[in-house]
């Protein structure tokens, strides 16, 4: 039988680790934009390669500011990698979208500043400008969804994701303006993760995981007893969805040779 190309997976908060995961190698891997946050676990699940990297390092250590994505992203396409899955910790804007909900966003706004958000920006002999109309794989997405679907999970299909500079949490006045500007969702980790796969020639897609109404979306303050309660409820379903998708996610063929 054919073995899939490996499928990567960068868990966020509430996934420094995968149980299933039949794991076999650990391999730290520094590459020309320095370290990634942890080392790459490699291994099988189910019967499918799967390249697994806690974009905040294991423990969780690092903030969503300082997170190295340019290391993450090529430490991933140098093993193999040509379909990543980004697992995301978010907040609920839209009604719909409360704590422990699972959604498969379509959309992002960028709303971060300061980080590195490129690979192309020195020593180029030709300036480079990527398509980034759509953000999220549409094959990718699809695979999720038919398989959140089949597992009967109560999940969206669509969402705009607002992603935000962090390690704060928004003010309710700025999820106001979230909210006018179409995004359905808040997170701090969505770019330049997505656009940095994009420039490498990789299929990505989100998979997220509510964890909190965002500010004055509650007559509460947030707490991290909430977010936890959240994670604990919800993070079941999001890894039913990557154990039920990765055999197929493994059969799409890459986009490009991008090195």
């Amino acid at each position: 039988m054919a073995i899939n190309r490996p499928v990567g997976i960068i868990g966020g908060t509430g996934l420094t680790k995968l149980s299933e995961l039949e794991i076999l190698s650990k391999e730290a891997d520094r590459n020309r934009w320095g370290e990634p946050s942890d080392a790459l676990v490699k291994g099988v699940l189910g019967e499918q390669p799967v390249v697994f990297l806690a974009r905040h390092g294991n423990p969780h250590r690092i903030p969503p500011h300082r997170v190295n994505y340019r290391a993450n992203l090529q430490a991933l396409y140098d093993a193999g990698v040509r379909t990543v899955v980004g697992v995301n910790a978010v907040g609920g804007i839209h009604p719909a979208m409360g704590p422990a909900h699972v959604v498969i966003p379509h959309q992002l706004i960028d709303y971060t500043w300061g980080r590195a958000s490129t690979f192309f920006e020195d020593d180029l002999e030709e300036v480079t400008h990527i398509d980034f109309t759509h953000p999220y794989d549409h094959d990718g997405r699809t695979l999720l969804i038919e398989s959140a679907e089949a597992l009967g999970l109560e999940f969206s299909d669509f969402g705009v994701y607002g992603a935000t500079q962090g390690p704060r949490l928004e003010t309710a006045a700025e999820i106001r303006r979230l909210e006018q500007d179409g995004c359905d969702l808040v997170g701090m980790t969505g770019m330049p993760e997505a656009v940095l796969a994009a420039e490498l020639g990789m299929r990505y897609v989100c998979l997220g995981l509510v964890v909190n109404w965002a500010a004055g979306k509650s007559d509460h303050i947030i707490t991290m007893d909430e977010i936890e309660a959240a994670i604990e409820q919800g993070m079941t379903g999001v890894k039913h969805i990557l154990e039920r998708s990765m055999a197929k996610l493994g059969e799409l063929e890459p986009l490009s040779t991008v090195s």
